[in-house]
C-alpha cells in the first residue's frame, strides 16, 4: 500500500522494490531466507505492473546501505530523478545512515507518516530533500505480522492473499506457539 500511495501521489513512472540483504540498523530482524523474502515479494506484486523488483542487494550480501543502492541505480539511470520511499519513523534514524550526505545528494526522500510517530524533519543533514507523502497510515508493522502468522491468526487484508499461500506453504514464522 505504501508502494502503491508514493506511485500515485507523487508521480512516479516506475518504482523498484529492493528486499534488503541485512538491514544495517536491525541486525538481529532476519525472520526468514533471502530466497523467501524475495519470492514472498514476487508473489505480492506479479501481476503490478508498476512495480518491478530489484534484487541487487540480495545479490550484493552482506549488510544493505542505501547508499550502496542508491549509487547503484545512479548507475543504471543516470539522468533520472531518484526518490527513497521511508517510513516517517525513519526520519529520526537518517543521521545515523551510513555516508547519508552523499545519498542526500543522489536521492530525494520521501517518506510516509506511521501512525504513533510524529514527524520531525531533519534540519541538520546538508542537502537532505524530503517530500511527505500523505499516505493511508496503516499502524501495522513486519513485527506484528510475523507474530499473527506464528499465533495462526489471519493475515487477509494485510498481505497479498500470494504472499499468504507462500507463507502457509513453507511454513514460515510459525514457531514455539
Amino acid at each position: 500500500m505504501a508502494a502503491q500511495d508514493a506511485y500515485e501521489q507523487c508521480g512516479l513512472d516506475r518504482l523498484f522494490l529492493v528486499p534488503a540483504a541485512q538491514a544495517p540498523l536491525k541486525p538481529s530482524d532476519m525472520q526468514s531466507s533471502a530466497e523467501d523474502r524475495l519470492a514472498m515479494l514476487r508473489a505480492a506484486v506479479e501481476w503490478d505492473q508498476r512495480f518491478e523488483i530489484s534484487d541487487y542487494e540480495l545479490k550484493k550480501g552482506g549488510v544493505s546501505y542505501t547508499v550502496d543502492s542508491a549509487r547503484y541505480f545512479r548507475a543504471c539511470f543516470p539522468d533520472d530523478e531518484l526518490y527513497w520511499i521511508i517510513g516517517g519513523d525513519q526520519l529520526p534514524k537518517l543521521h545515523l545512515w551510513k555516508d547519508i550526505v552523499e545519498l542526500a545528494k543522489l536521492v530525494e526522500f520521501i517518506f510516509l507518516e506511521r501512525p504513533g510517530y510524529p514527524v520531525k524533519p531533519r534540519e541538520d543533514i546538508s542537502g537532505l530533500r524530503l517530500r511527505r507523502c500523505d499516505g493511508h497510515l496503516l499502524a501495522i508493522s513486519s513485527t506484528e505480522l510475523r507474530e499473527r502468522e506464528r499465533r495462526r491468526l489471519s493475515l487477509d487484508y494485510f498481505v497479498p492473499h500470494k504472499a499468504i499461500v507462500y507463507i502457509r506453504q513453507k511454513g514460515l514464522y510459525l514457531g514455539p506457539r
